[in-house]
């Protein structure tokens, strides 16, 4: 293949570039920021030391689950949507929005039932000697704090993802961004004041870092909200949404047959990553600080591939709900290549700023030493993480749970976990050699992602009668 034909087929033009990051650019935006203020929340609690950092840690880390079952449960509805929204069907958009509403609703009642009744022997399932600056049983006490407060945000987090998730899939993402944006500084100015008692507020330690967090997430709500049901003329779904309950037996079981799998897929694929960080925390609470701290700012450089995948899931489905298909692959080929490419980029900067941020941190030298290692470590591996999200999103867009699933999760299970159990229990590696060797699987993911977007079995129209 000519250079010529290799630039046409994944090189876009300005047009395209300009339509990509119209798309990309609020939830970059929003994520980023979202990101910046979690990194500034995480660099206050870590103030406190390493016992309050690493409870909060484990806690988020739990609730990473919850989370990712509300995104795999409004996404696995969202590829309909998406699809409705490219053709133009305002009942089909309202009756997937309803159902999101209806198993986010199911998943709060699970989540909240775990969480009360398992949320000590779930966090000292992280809780391992091992290491030079933390104590155990005060690593516990933080983290139950800090749990008590959270189970209030998780109402408002699942109704807040309805209604953004809806709203992007007809190509709105600035609304979306704006409460986003506003939630977060909510929160960065509460857990100033509530953290360390300032503007007359009392110290609250983790509590008020929690306090902080559901009020933020209570904001978000309001505010999308509010514009949705206010703007039933430019979104008429939103009309009579609580009102007219009418999900059509047909569309359930499409999105049940089609969509189901893709939430049990972020189930399985999060809880896979709590066993992940288990494995690692077996290595001692220094590890668990460490990893806490590096996550932290990869959270903040990977928000372009992040915001690159969604865009990737919006664009192509509106292409394959609109029956055109060629026309979808070629911006698929473009988006991958470009959100890889990014990352590249990205991945320098944050090798470069690798030995400043745990200087932040008030936390030992050891834990400083391996964050500064996984830092570096994640931003080798970032174009991997961008090639894996985009081939992700690009089978997703057409509703190929199936194959979503056995590309996602299943790697996760089959591979990644017998691996890390193998080594964290089998032997005394170290945590930063534990972590690249269990992190660098992910090229064999890429080359699984390559080998299934290229056969274009994901080039399906679900809105076609």
């Amino acid at each position: 293949m000519s250079i010529r034909r290799l630039r046409d087929k994944f090189i876009g033009d300005k047009a395209f570039y300009a339509m990509v990051l119209g798309v990309a650019v609020p939830i970059m935006i929003q994520n980023g920021i979202t990101s910046f203020v979690s990194m500034l929340d995480n660099i206050m609690v870590g103030q406190m030391g390493t016992e309050p950092m690493s409870g909060v840690a484990i806690v988020n880390q739990l609730f990473f689950v919850f989370n990712l079952c509300i995104f795999g449960a409004t996404s696995g509805a969202g590829i309909f949507g998406a699809q409705f929204a490219g053709s133009g069907n305002t009942e089909g958009l309202r009756s997937t929005t309803q159902f999101k509403l209806i198993v986010g609703a199911l998943i709060f009642f699970a989540g909240l039932a775990v969480y009360r009744l398992g949320g000590e022997s779930l966090v000292r399932l992280y809780l391992h000697d091992g290491s030079e600056s933390a104590d155990i049983e005060a690593t516990l006490a933080h983290a139950m704090d800090y749990r008590s407060v959270m189970l209030w945000g998780l109402l408002p987090f699942v109704l807040a993802q309805v209604y953004s998730s809806t709203l992007r899939e007809t190509g709105q993402t600035v609304v979306p961004m704006i409460a986003g944006i506003s939630a977060v500084m909510v929160n960065l100015a509460l857990n100033y004041a509530l953290i360390f008692g300032h503007f007359g507020f009392p110290a609250m330690g983790v509590r008020g870092a929690a306090l902080a967090t559901v009020i933020s997430r209570f904001v978000e709500l309001a505010i999308i909200a509010t514009y949705a049901h206010a703007h039933t003329a430019k979104y008429p779904f939103m009309a009579r949404l609580y009102t007219h309950w009418r999900i059509p037996a047909r569309l359930a079981k499409q999105i049940t047959i089609q969509g189901m799998p893709l939430m049990l897929n972020e189930m399985l694929w999060s809880t896979g990553m709590t066993i992940l960080n288990q494995c690692y925390s077996i290595r001692g609470l220094d590890g668990v600080a460490a990893i806490n701290i590096s996550s932290t700012i990869f959270n903040l450089f990977g928000v372009v591939f992040m915001a690159l995948g969604a865009s990737v899931g919006i664009i192509v489905g509106q292409k394959l709900g609109a029956g055109e298909m060629e026309e979808a692959r070629d911006a698929d080929n473009k988006l991958i290549v470009f959100s890889v490419a990014s990352c590249l980029v990205m991945g320098g900067v944050l090798i470069a700023v690798a030995p400043l941020f745990p200087e932040i941190y008030n936390t030992s030298d050891s834990v400083r030493a391996i964050a500064t290692s996984l830092i570096r470590m994640n931003a080798c591996y970032m174009p991997l993480h961008a090639f894996a999200n985009a081939s992700y999103f690009t089978l997703r867009s057409g509703g190929k749970s199936g194959i979503t699933f056995v590309f996602d999760s299943g790697f996760t299970w089959v591979i990644q976990i017998p691996v890390a159990l193998a080594l964290s229990r089998l032997t005394s590696l170290p945590i930063v050699p534990l972590y690249a060797i269990c992190a660098g699987l992910d090229i064999l993911k890429c080359v699984l992602g390559f080998v299934l977007v290229k056969q274009g079995k994901w080039l399906n129209n679900l809105t076609a009668s």
